[in-house]
């Protein structure tokens, strides 16, 4: 078989790869080990029939304000895409009772943190106002190659804007920790932690530099936009691509496993599959692939010397999918079964334990919980009158040297994962008692789990690799390789290891395929 592009697997930025280069006239080929498409983005029965569980992300919003669904939105919208947003779109638990959480009506979410601090109300106003300003220009940092002109262009921009006080100030932003410029913004502790948990969903604990960004874009963004989930399941962006892949003349090959990039004629020109297959490309081969995964099939992708090969992990994430007879009975109100996300991390010193814990090897004591309510806003993903619940484990060890509680024995994932998910449901019984009784069923992945499933998730890294700064913006994966290039001719690599990392936004995968296609 010959194309003009082969693509190794099929998750976001793969298949938008590959979309944009079937919709610009190439002959593209997807081809994917798993049975079933999508990396990291997949739905699926796992608990009962009839409960729809997205396995790993659940948050459509990076997807819905992609340039690469600027681009393609109609095709994806006749390929059968939907979308339910949330108009509350997460919220903290606190152990006295208390709740603090964001929603679409600016009023309602000021009037709360009034009730904890009026001025943090007056700042978070004016805060989300400046947004209203300032996102065009961080977007379109964020969705650019790096480096480029199109980079150099949206800073130029920026500064003819806002001056240089601008640029200073979101310099600042991007390096700050999250404590520190929390700190620097609000007076209220509660609304700090609230905030700074989403650094612990991009592996920034509260005093990591570069981790402010994370929190400042994810609070402001859910203040205006809400949050996006895919109807039906998280794949009804996977579905939708594939869908739009075949419309274009494209070919998505499922079971089919990469084992070798041929590179014998000066670049590369061939992928080999499982079983002796070959698929020749005549002008590119893109590979969705972490590079510790890519170097497996070609050895020389990268040299001796780079950094790229040796991308750094972060820490690994458990995922917990519960399907219960009802929702969470929250202490701190019945409001919180409206919220998309419940975050139970209650303090900053509680996330940095956790934190410190887990790069240690021990099993967290209270680890940092992100509790998903996705039928509290898609409620056709159970059977009528039931609901899921998704659960994200943050930070846990990829290896097990002991648990910080001394409670569980079990030295490697297989064994400790069961008793680790029982203590992540005691936690979450602090917060909403009775909630043993309402599970049906339950379906534990470990981080051993996920990289099963995903080699791309090393040591279960949800993220495919550590976004602190040594690792961020040219440094991902490796300085000299941010422009998704490898070393080897018509090779090239996209996915959450490259620039602008993780999430379902399918920044490089879109660019990189803009680029090659020549717009």
């Amino acid at each position: 078989m010959r194309c003009d592009a082969i693509v190794i697997g099929s998750g976001v930025n793969g298949l938008a790869a590959a979309v944009h280069l079937a919709a610009k006239g190439w002959k593209v080929a997807v081809v994917e080990r798993a049975a079933t498409p999508g990396g990291a983005v997949k739905t699926a029965e796992v608990t009962l029939p009839g409960f729809r569980h997205d396995l790993y992300a659940m948050n459509l919003s990076l997807f819905v304000g992609s340039p690469f669904f600027a681009a393609h939105k109609e095709r994806l919208i006749a390929a059968g895409l939907e979308f339910v947003g949330a108009e509350r779109s997460f919220a903290t638990a606190f152990p006295d009772g208390t709740w603090l959480g964001v929603e679409r009506d600016l009023e309602a979410t000021a009037a709360r943190i009034a009730a904890v601090n009026a001025g943090d109300a007056e700042r978070w106003r004016a805060m989300v106002a400046s947004f209203g300003q300032d996102a065009p220009h961080i977007f379109a940092l964020l969705g650019s190659p790096m480096p480029s002109r199109a980079a150099l262009g949206a800073l130029f921009r920026a500064w003819r804007a806002g001056g240089s006080g601008f640029l200073a100030r979101m310099a600042r932003l991007v390096v700050a920790s999250p404590r520190n410029w929390l700190d620097e913004n609000f007076a209220s502790e509660k609304l700090k932690v609230m905030m700074a948990t989403w650094g612990m969903h991009l592996d920034f604990s509260p005093d990591i530099a570069g981790g402010a960004l994370f929190p400042y874009l994810e609070s402001m963004a859910n203040q205006s936009f809400g949050m996006t989930l895919g109807k039906g399941g998280a794949d009804a962006i996977i579905a939708a691509m594939a869908r739009a892949l075949a419309n274009a003349g494209g070919e998505l090959r499922l079971g089919k496993e990469a084992v070798r990039i041929d590179t014998s004629a000066g670049g590369a020109g061939a992928v080999e599959l499982a079983g002796g297959e070959r698929l020749e490309a005549l002008r590119a081969v893109v590979a969705n692939l972490n590079p510790r995964v890519l170097i497996r099939l070609a050895d020389n992708a990268f040299p001796p010397s780079s950094r790229a090969a040796q991308l750094r992990p972060g820490p690994g994430t458990m995922m917990i999918h519960m399907a219960l007879s009802d929702l969470p009975d929250w202490t701190a109100g019945p409001a919180l079964k409206t919220f998309a996300y419940v975050h139970l991390a209650p303090s900053f010193a509680v996330m940095a334990k956790t934190y410190t814990e887990a790069l240690a090897g021990l099993l967290p004591t209270e680890p940092a919980l992100v509790v998903g309510q996705p039928t509290a806003i898609d409620p056709g993903r159970a059977p009528a009158g039931r609901h899921i619940l998704w659960v994200q484990v943050r930070v846990l060890p990829a290896t097990i040297t002991g648990d910080a509680a001394s409670r569980i024995a079990a030295a490697d994932w297989d064994a400790a994962k069961e008793a680790y998910a029982d203590r992540v449901v005691e936690v979450i019984e602090r917060y909403a008692p009775g909630l043993r009784a309402k599970i049906l069923a339950r379906t534990v992945l470990s981080p051993q789990d996920l990289e099963r499933e995903n080699p791309n998730l090393v040591g279960g890294d949800s993220l495919s690799g550590s976004h602190h700064l040594d690792q961020n913006f040219v440094f991902r994966p490796a300085f000299g390789f941010s422009r998704y290039r490898t070393a080897i001719a018509r090779l090239y690599m996209v996915g959450a290891s490259t620039w602008p990392g993780a999430g379902t936004g399918a920044g490089s995968g879109f660019m990189l395929a803009k680029a090659l296609a020549g717009a």
